[in-house]
């Protein structure tokens, strides 16, 4: 069970048409990466690492990029994601604005 920290309650809104790619890594860490479209149109992510536990290590909202789609968004997070959990620096929780 993952312990969501505030920045995923921020940005959570059931309502919108979301695709989203889990994993679990070699280490037990696990990523949530999820892609919407607002209600604007535009593409707006949300990037979750996890612990083994559940515990959230690192949150972030990523600011929209006029233009790009879901997939390619979805691409490029997990990319981030798998990044960050492997270099260590999941080690806080923060939204982000850009990329």
């Amino acid at each position: 069970m993952r312990l969501r920290g505030d920045v995923f309650w921020a940005w959570a809104d059931p309502e919108l048409h979301s695709r989203t790619h889990d994993e679990t890594l070699h280490d037990g860490t696990f990523i949530d990466v999820q892609v919407r479209l607002s209600r604007a149109g535009e593409t707006q992510m949300f990037i979750g690492i996890y612990a083994h536990s559940g515990m959230a290590l690192h949150e972030e909202a990523v600011d929209p990029r006029p233009g790009e789609s879901m997939t390619r968004a979805l691409a490029w997070g997990v990319g981030r994601a798998r990044q960050l959990a492997t270099a260590g620096s999941a080690g806080t929780c923060r939204s982000a604005s850009s990329r």
